[in-house]
């Protein structure tokens, strides 16, 4: 088949929702992934109810996943998949019960295959080349697993059928989706921040540049932390949902209890380790380690009834809940009849004071890199569903007091603008 008789696409793989892009006329257009979005969470539920010896698990996809394992289907919820692709777990299978397992690899490949159709179906034709986001960093301070993260990416791409890749980072995306919008040259500092990683990335926009391919030269600097939303969740779980579970407790020594459980518990995909037999024995075995006995018995039942999932669900909605200031209470009655827990904004930045410090710290570096003063930037343009949280924006903000603060769509305009930069590669 000619090159240019192979359709493309261009696909935003995010750690909590994912989006893909589709060329329409002069521009481009998001898929709708489920009925009224154009982005899916990025989540993958394995059924495994009533699975006959020799069926395979029947696979449902973003909301609908989410929706099955609230409603207490038999299986695996898998979320969060991006954050696998720089770590040794990737080759790595996971057990979904019922004598099933699966690979990491072949869950993150399971579900851009799934993309890809739904694009295929809407475009009317086989989709063969695709522009792929990345972050900044996949993974902090180490370049060889960054490399990884990159290849492991491509390697599944290309088991669902891409034939030609490219990638792009994700917040150039979101400039090239903001420069759309724009009657002058500006110098904008892009702050992507989603579930998996604060990207920041300065760069020269206008509608004489709109057109050129080749936009390296118009990059000052690119930088970033692998700190975003999950982070944030994990940071509300530890600080208020856990210690009634014993979090930080004292024994009956006056040591501190171990703690690795709740981290593994606060860890999407690490929650399902903590539900091992040979783990629940060794954690019921240490009943003698709590001063205080109701704080285990409601660790056990988070353990036995397998509620780690719910629990970081509840933290994120709680975080979302405060995000634009107040309280909001969490219902822990499903580990003890009327057990409750209660956050606040105050509480909650409190909580994640070190993360929003390290992502103001790498939006300052990204200046530092370009050796610019930030009384330089034109604009500054927040995209990613953790822009949502008003500390984190006003902090942003204080940053580039001369700047006029732009906000893109939190779920889509990455995508967008990949699929921008996937016309001008292919077209």
């Amino acid at each position: 088949m000619p090159a240019r008789a192979r359709g493309f696409c261009a696909i935003d793989f995010g750690t909590s929702n994912s989006g893909i892009a589709l060329p329409h006329g002069e521009g481009v257009r998001l898929v709708e992934l489920e009925p009224g979005y154009p982005t899916m969470p990025t989540a993958v539920f394995y059924d495994v109810e009533a699975l006959a010896a020799h069926e395979e698990p029947r696979r449902l996809f973003g909301r609908a996943a989410v929706q099955a394992y609230v409603q207490g289907h038999e299986g695996r919820l898998m979320r969060s998949m991006k954050s696998i692709l720089g770590s040794s777990l990737a080759d790595q299978s996971t057990d979904l019960g019922a004598g099933r397992s699966v690979r990491y690899l072949d869950v993150v490949s399971g579900y851009l295959r799934h993309l890809k159709a739904m694009a295929e179906a809407q475009a009317g034709a086989p989709l063969e080349r695709v522009v792929l986001g990345r972050p900044v960093y996949f993974v902090d301070d180490d370049p060889a697993r960054d490399a990884q993260a990159q290849r492991v990416l491509a390697q599944a791409a290309r088991e669902v059928g891409f034939t030609e890749l490219h990638f792009q980072f994700e917040p150039i995306a979101a400039a090239l989706d903001y420069e759309t919008t724009l009657s002058s040259e500006q110098l904008v500092l892009v702050a992507d921040i989603g579930g998996g990683t604060s990207d920041f990335s300065l760069v020269r926009v206008g509608p004489a540049r709109r057109e050129r391919l080749e936009r390296a030269d118009d990059i000052l600097a690119n930088h970033g932390v692998h700190i975003a939303g999950t982070d944030f969740d994990r940071r509300i779980e530890l600080a208020h949902l856990l210690p009634p579970c014993g979090y930080r407790s004292l024994g009956p020594t006056g040591r501190e209890v171990p703690s690795k459980v709740y981290f593994d518990l606060a860890t999407w995909h690490l929650i399902n380790t903590v539900y091992n037999p040979s783990r629940v024995a060794e954690l019921a075995g240490m009943k003698g380690f709590y001063a205080d006995p109701r704080q285990h018995r409601r660790l056990m039942t988070v353990v036995n009834e397998r509620l780690g999932h719910a629990l970081i669900g509840q933290a994120e909605a709680a975080k979302i809940a405060v995000a634009e200031g107040g309280r909001t209470p969490v219902d822990l009655s499903a580990i003890e009849p009327g057990l409750q827990a209660e956050v606040d904004e105050a509480s909650a930045v409190e909580a994640l004071e070190t993360d929003l410090a390290r992502i103001v710290g790498a939006a300052d570096e990204t200046l530092a890199q370009a050796g610019l003063d930030p009384a330089r930037v034109d604009a500054l343009y927040l995209t990613g569903g953790s822009t949502g949280l008003r500390p984190l924006a006003e902090r942003l903000a204080a940053r580039f007091p001369g700047a006029s603060l732009r906000r893109g769509d939190r779920f889509a305009s990455v995508a967008q603008g990949l699929g921008v930069h996937a016309r001008r590669v292919f077209a």
